[in-house]
């Protein structure tokens, strides 16, 4: 424990020498400036990308319990396909094979391509929770929303997925915190998130039990902060009688 150095934080990234506060100032910039600005790219990754799983995930899982089979068929495709590919194997897709053949996306930030990257594979995830949870209610739901003269739309959207989105919040949230996690793939394609900041420390400080349990410690806050959010969620919208209700 005496030979750990916590202060390696408070180093200028250049000179090597303390800064006080920690914090550079100046032009000056310290490994902890680094972990931050890390950490910030660790989040936007990982919040955009579930932004598009989520919404992917959904429209893909309301598909696949339709009555048209092609569309069922094509939810079934999507889902089977990004979740059967590893991520760092869809990360490269994204990044080396898929702008030789749509040459626009040479023009997008690597940053955007992960952003796709880990939000497809993680939509065929969310897709499968949505399907559960549809499929988990009485069939007398969808049945009495088109008896009361509902088009099957609205019956999605007034009958059946209001009680479908209460019972999914709890795997949803495994997959959101499951995002923050995958999201340190991206130090494949050298985006500069957390995974890759703590080698680089390491590389630099040789104080690699510091950088990596701080890095720990990163990872641990984000995604117990978005699981206490969503037991926050799911505390709201508990209906009494239903699942999860009338505690």
């Amino acid at each position: 424990m005496g030979s750990w150095d916590w202060q390696v934080f408070c180093r200028d990234t250049i000179s090597g020498e303390q800064v006080p506060r920690c914090f550079g100032s100046g032009g000056d910039i310290t490994y902890l400036d680094w972990m931050l600005s890390a950490w910030g790219w660790t989040l936007s990754v990982s919040g955009l990308a579930l932004i598009v799983a989520l919404v992917l995930g959904a429209l893909v899982g309301i598909l696949r319990t339709t009555p048209n089979k092609w569309l069922v068929l094509f939810g079934d495709a999507w889902t089977e396909l990004f979740r059967n590919i590893p991520l760092l194997v869809q990360i490269f897709l994204w990044y080396h094979v898929f702008p030789e053949i749509f040459p626009p996306l040479h023009g997008v930030p690597s940053f955007v391509l992960v952003v796709f990257a880990l939000g497809f594979f993680t939509s065929a995830r969310v897709s499968e929770q949505v399907r559960a949870g549809i499929q988990s209610l009485p069939r007398g739901q969808r049945y009495a929303g088109l008896a009361i003269g509902l088009t099957l739309p609205q019956t999605y959207r007034y009958v059946l997925l209001p009680m479908a989105f209460r019972i999914v919040i709890p795997p949803l949230t495994s997959e959101s915190m499951n995002i923050i996690k995958n999201s340190a793939a991206a130090f494949a394609v050298s985006i500069t998130e957390l995974a890759w900041i703590a080698m680089q420390l390491q590389e630099e400080t040789s104080r690699g039990i510091e950088v990596y349990l701080v890095v720990t410690a990163m990872y641990f806050v984000s995604a117990f902060a978005i699981n206490r959010v969503a037991v926050f969620i799911e505390r709201k919208l508990q209906v009494p009688g239903m699942i999860g209700g009338g505690k």
